[in-house]
Order: structure tokens, then sequence, then C-alpha cells
């Protein structure tokens, strides 16, 4: 019974979508449509004319096609609706559309065949009325008709944007990177979404490519012949004004700052343009150091995120900070109904709430001021809410910072989780996702130490509520999600690079062996949405804490230097690197994972299970109500033993 109610619901899904494309058609679908039907009358008429040689056969058949012709036609819209001919845009047909012509062809005529062999020949003629010569004739022609005007004018449209893209203040530019990448960003060009470029050649990175062209334009040669062949342009009085650089053109293989810093002797700008995974329209972009520090991202299953988020109510603490405000963008991206951006800076709320309304958002959204630590208003804020999933990215996270100020660090990072955690529970949310840190592993800072006692607290809700549902499905969620440094959030080391050069230098580096772990904010958020699938599976997996897999660390001496060459300067000569020491808190190399915690695959590119220890609830109540009266009091040394306590293994990798 219940695959019937599933078949039964799946076909009224079908013939709701064709309801809807039927109901969204306009007139000019209904031009498309007149059109294939005069070009399948034609083709018809046409095959039989051809066949028939105009002869007599010809004339005494005529009035038997005309009886057949009104339900050929019939059957004709229908395969024509049915395969998108009517629907599909001619500006943008291509290989799918010339394929669906074909298919919508041969099932007229196999429709045709049919009619012959079965219907119409023993019961009307006692003989074949079409014949195979009369059917194969016409399913040639029926793809040359419905194929000549779209393809016409395809070309006209074609012609007319690169006539338009060469003119006024388009710039001779060369594309850097494979052919494929290339391709996308031509499409981009012709079909008018990227402006005032004209590509004349390709330098490309692959043997393959070399020789050939795309889409008419040459591959001249390899990425490290840019230099010679913007020199060659410039002997013909055509100087190259841009380089663009896609996706492939970043590869480690490639060598991008080689090419970053011939672009920059040479006087040429520079622009990239963002890959098509990443959800980004294909528009040209500057530049970044952060780009040259990209591995390979993880292929993220956006459906599956899809599938998660809409039509959801979503709350993010911190809203308004560097991962805050990406969660943000992503969920209303992935289609939530409504969002609520919870955040105690008034200018950083003021800053994404604008930015949402600039893109348009469907979703419902709405900034209140509140400070995590407030448990009154935080638990007030989500019942009137009621959210499905709360995101909780607010926190403090300087490390010299929060070492000089404990109690400020115990206060938001684990009282203020503890508020979030009690008041997405209270208010019937199906998950929270807390966003943690590396620096919770076997920590040795502030910000390490109460975010794992932060992310225990979780695991020992989530625990209990695993417990209190029987085995059955819980009523809620709770995990951490631990990742490394993103590039480019605030405070991170890239903007302060970025100053210091402007600036003339020094820039200041703590230690020559400090290595790091970086990913960009996209696919940070991207992968913390994923983790939030796999808790909310439909079996419940035995993880609570999850950790981003953040590819090869970066030397950050060597980050310094690399940065200082792409400002077209010398490190050492044009801009000095200083060594200021390691900061309290800092240790040389971060680890995803510590020396006694379990760790297993969970099936998922990009993120993996972590199984730290659990203290029970009742333990970590005698903590937290310690830690309430060490902090009314500044008590240092208390906390640190309270958190000693803990975690036992706060310290264990100090540098």
């Amino acid at each position: 019974m219940g695959y019937q109610r599933g078949q039964v619901a799946s076909n009224w899904i079908f013939i709701g979508r064709r309801m809807t494309r039927l109901s969204h058609l306009t007139s000019r679908n209904f031009l498309i449509a007149l059109h294939d039907l005069l070009a399948t009358t034609a083709a018809l008429f046409a095959a039989f004319y051809v066949r028939f040689e105009g002869g007599d056969d010809f004339f005494d058949r005529l009035p038997l096609l005309f009886q057949i012709l009104p339900y050929f036609l019939a059957f004709s819209v229908v395969v024509f609706f049915v395969l998108n001919l009517t629907t599909t845009k001619w500006r943008f047909i291509s290989l799918p559309d010339a394929l669906n012509i074909i298919r919508a062809a041969t099932v007229l005529t196999v429709g045709l065949l049919v009619l012959d062999y079965i219907f119409v020949a023993p019961n009307v003629r006692g003989a074949f009325f079409l014949g195979k010569v009369t059917i194969i004739l016409y399913w040639f022609l029926e793809i040359a008709f419905l194929s000549a005007l779209r393809m016409t004018y395809r070309y006209f449209r074609y012609t007319r944007v690169r006539r338009h893209a060469r003119t006024g203040e388009a710039a001779p530019t060369l594309l850097i990177g494979r052919a494929a990448d290339a391709e996308v960003l031509l499409r981009g060009i012709e079909s008018g979404a990227i402006k005032r470029i004209w590509p004349v050649g390709v330098l490309s990175p692959s043997f393959a490519d070399r020789g050939q062209f795309i889409r008419n334009l040459p591959v001249l040669g390899g990425i490290d012949d840019v230099e010679d062949v913007i020199a060659d342009f410039a002997k013909r009085n055509k100087p190259i004004a841009r380089l663009v650089m896609t996706p492939s053109a970043f590869e480690p293989e490639a060598h991008p700052e080689s090419v970053l810093m011939r672009a920059r002797k040479l006087g040429v700008i520079v622009n990239r343009m963002p890959s098509l995974e990443s959800g980004d329209t294909p528009r040209l972009t500057a530049v970044a150091v952060e780009d040259l520090l990209l591995r390979p991202s993880e292929a993220i299953d956006y459906a599956r995120l899809e599938a998660l988020i809409s039509g959801k109510a979503v709350i993010v603490t911190g809203g308004g900070g560097s991962i805050g405000s990406e969660i943000c963008e992503r969920v209303v991206a992935f289609g939530a109904a409504r969002l609520l951006i919870v955040e105690n800076s008034e200018p950083a709320l003021y800053a994404i709430t604008e930015r949402l309304a600039a893109r348009g958002a469907a979703a419902e959204i709405e900034g209140r001021i509140a400070d995590i630590r407030d448990r009154e208003r935080i638990m007030r804020l989500m019942a009137e809410f009621k959210p499905d999933i709360v995101f909780h990215a607010a926190a403090l996270k300087h490390v010299p910072i929060l070492e000089r100020d404990w109690s400020e660090g115990v206060k938001t990072n684990i009282f203020g989780s503890i508020n979030v955690a009690d008041a997405a529970h209270s208010a019937g949310a199906e998950a929270m996702v807390m966003i943690s840190t590396d620096k919770a592993i076997e920590p040795v800072s502030m910000l390490g130490l109460t975010k794992r006692f932060a992310e225990m607290y979780c695991q020992a809700l989530d625990r209990d509520l695993a417990a209190a549902s029987g085995g059955g499905r819980p009523k809620m969620r709770l995990i951490s999600v631990r990742f490394g440094n993103v590039l480019a959030s605030n405070g991170s080391v890239v903007p302060k690079f970025k100053a210091q050069i402007e600036a003339g230098g020094p820039v200041t580096v703590t230690h020559p062996d400090m290595v790091r772990y970086f990913m960009t904010i996209r696919e940070a958020c991207d992968l913390v949405i994923t983790a939030a699938t796999h808790a909310l599976g439909a079996q419940r997996p035995d993880v609570s804490v999850y950790v981003l897999n953040m590819g090869q660390p970066v030397k950050i001496v060597d980050l310094a230097e690399r940065m200082i060459r792409l400002s077209g300067l010398q490190p050492g000569y044009d801009i000095e690197i200083v060594f200021t020491g390691m900061r309290p808190g800092e240790r040389l190399y971060e680890i995803l994972f510590a020396s006694e915690e379990p760790t297993r695959e969970i099936g998922i590119a990009g993120i993996m299970a972590a199984q730290p220890n659990e203290p029970p609830m009742q333990t970590l109540r005698k903590w937290i109500s310690a830690l309430e009266q060490a902090v009314a009091r500044e008590d240092r040394a208390t906390i640190r033993t309270i958190l000693k306590d803990a975690v036992p293994e706060f310290g264990s990798t100090a540098a």
C-alpha cells in the first residue's frame, strides 16, 4: 500500500508540474508551436511530393492525407510540448535542444510507421499508403524544417552579440585556462552576461588543447607563452589589455603566481572567473591572494542542501560576522522561508540585512539586536520565532584577547552557547549547529578551551534527547562543526597582511615555522550545512561533532612572501618581514583530530566525524555552576581549574 501511495503521489507531482508549465505558456510559445506545426506539415507534404515526384500517385493520395493530417498535427503538438520544443528559447538553442528535435522527429516518424503499417494500409487501401521511402524522407525533412529557423535565429543573435562585444569599450583579452573553462566564459560573452571584453586567444595548461579552436577562438600556446603572445599582438598594433584567469588557471601546476607577476610587469589587467560549481554567475572579478591558496574544493551536493533548508525557518546567531553572514546568504539561496539574524553589533546587523535586501531575497528576513549572554532575551526571541534550524556562529574568537580576558570568553563561548542550545530546544527546533574550531582539539588557548566545553554541552544534551526518544527519532539534534582559518574573515591574517603591505611594511609574522589550515568562507558554510543534513538523516547517526577537511596546511611566512610578490614588490628588499614571536595561546601547528579521539568516515566528501569524550550532563551541570561563581568573582585560577577538570587534554600539545 505504501508503495502504491508513493506512486500515486509521484504521478500527481508529475501532473502538477505539467499543469504549471501549461499555465506559464506565453504568446511566444504559441508562435513557436505554430511554427513547428507548419514545419511538420511542410515536411510531410514535401516527403510525399519527392517520393511520388508530383505525379498522379501524389494527387491520388492527397484526399486521405488531408483526412489524416489534423490528427497527426494534434499528436505532434503533444510531442513537441513533452520534449520541450515549445518552451525552449531559440536564442540559447544548443546540443540538448538539437537532440530533442531529433527525438521529436523520431517519435513522429514512428507514429507514421504505426499509422501506415497497422491502421491505414490494411483497412483502407489494401496497400501501404506512405511507404518506407516516404517515411524515411519525412524523418530527414522534419529535422531540417524544425531546425532551420531555430539555427538561423541563433546565428543572428550570436553574430549581433559578438558585433556589440567587439565595438565600444571591449578590451582585447587573453583567456588563461583549459578549453572547458574557456568555453564557459565564451558562452557568457555570447549571451551578453559578460561584457566589455573581446577574447583574441586562449593559453591553456593542457597539451591536448594546443593548436585547437574553441568556439572559433584559437589556443595560442601554453601559460608560459603569455609574454611572447602579448608581445606578438603588440607588434601587430593589437595590444592585449586584459587577462582572464579561469578556475583551472589557479591549479598549482598552472603556476598562477607566475602569471600574475608577469601580468603586473607588462601592465596588463588581470581578472578571474569564478567556478560555476560555487553557484556564482559567470562574471569577472578581481584576482585576490585568496585565489592562490585554494585547494581543489569538495563537490557540494546543492540539491541535498536545498532539501534541508527549503521552506524552513532559520535562526543565525552572530549573523553579522564573517561566517554568520555567509550562512545567512546561503540559507536564503537554498530557499529558507524565514530568517532571523541575531547580532549584538548594530553596524554588522545593518550591513547583512541591507546586503540580503539588495539581492531581492524571497525569504522573510528579520534582524534583531541581542546578546547571546542574555538568556531571557534569547529564550524569548526563539520562542516567538519558532525556528526549524539554528546556526550558532556567535562567539569571541581572537586568541590573544581571550588569553587576557578569560571570563569574557567563558560568558560568551560557554554560557552564551548553553543559552542558544537551551533556547533552541525549548522552541522546538529540529537542529542546532554550533560553529566550532580546530583549536578545540587538545586546546592550548581559552578560545579552544571554551569552544570544547560548549561542544561537550551540545554532545550531552544531544545524547540525553536521543535517550529520551527510546531509540526512535529524537526531537532535536545538536551538532558541532570544527574547521580552521577562513580566508578573508574578520581578523584573519590575509586582510592584516594586505594592510601592512599597503602601508609600506613591515609584514609581521609570529614565527617562521607557523602553519595554518585555510578554506574559503563559501566552502566552509556549505560543508557546515552538509554536516547538518547528515545529522538529520533518516537514521540517527551516532555523531555530534563533525570536522571539515581543510586540505594541506599553509606556512604563514610563505603566505606573506607570496602576497608581497603579488603586490609587485620583493620580500626583504621592498617590504621587510619581521618575526614578532608567538602570542599567548598560540601553537605552531593546528591539528584536526586529538590523539585519543576516534574518527570515522561518514560517506560525505570533505567531512569526517570525531568522537571525543562525552561527560554526562549531571557532571557538566556541576562544572557550569562552579564556573558561574568563579566568573562572578573574576577568579581566574578557579576558572582554569574547573576547565582543566572538564577538558583534561588542555595544554597537551602546546608548542
